[in-house]
């Protein structure tokens, strides 16, 4: 709920999107540039488009993982670390699960979309998202530690 807040929302926005765009750049080998060609269409379509769609799945990011916050808000509360602090510690051991958490809803919007070339974009993709996106939750719980 904190990341979704008017005053926070654009600067989480801004903060996501400076994450995708560095975990798209860092990827490296065969399915990094998978990934890295994929994403310029999907950028040459539809310039703005990370920020749009970071935008717009916000609040649904935000539900998928509040199970995940919850448990770290008991953990700190019971004397584990500071609410961020937990938080980021939390989601980090809990990659897999935040992965798919987060996989859930981009997959239920992949599959409502209407463009052909991002659905068929999404879809060659989907197969190695996990293991990318599980990754990268470490630098996402980094990312949103500061706003929760």
């Amino acid at each position: 709920e904190k990341l979704t807040v008017p005053e926070v929302r654009p600067k989480v926005i801004r903060a996501c999107e400076d994450l995708v765009e560095a975990e798209v750049a860092g990827k490296g080998g065969l399915s990094g540039a998978a990934i890295k060609a994929g994403f310029r269409v999907l950028k040459a379509i539809k310039p703005g488009i990370v920020a749009e769609v970071i935008d717009r799945l916000l609040s649904e990011f935000t539900d998928a993982i509040e199970p995940l916050h919850a448990e770290s808000m008991t953990l700190s509360e019971r004397g584990g670390p500071s609410p961020g602090r937990s938080f980021t510690a939390h989601l980090t051991d809990n990659d897999a699960r935040a992965a798919q958490a987060l996989l859930s809803v981009t997959d239920r919007r992949a599959a409502k979309a209407n463009n052909r070339t991002i659905k068929k974009t999404y879809d060659r993709l989907r197969g190695s998202a996990e293991q990318h996106v599980k990754a990268a939750v470490p630098d996402l719980a980094r990312t949103i530690a500061p706003f929760v």
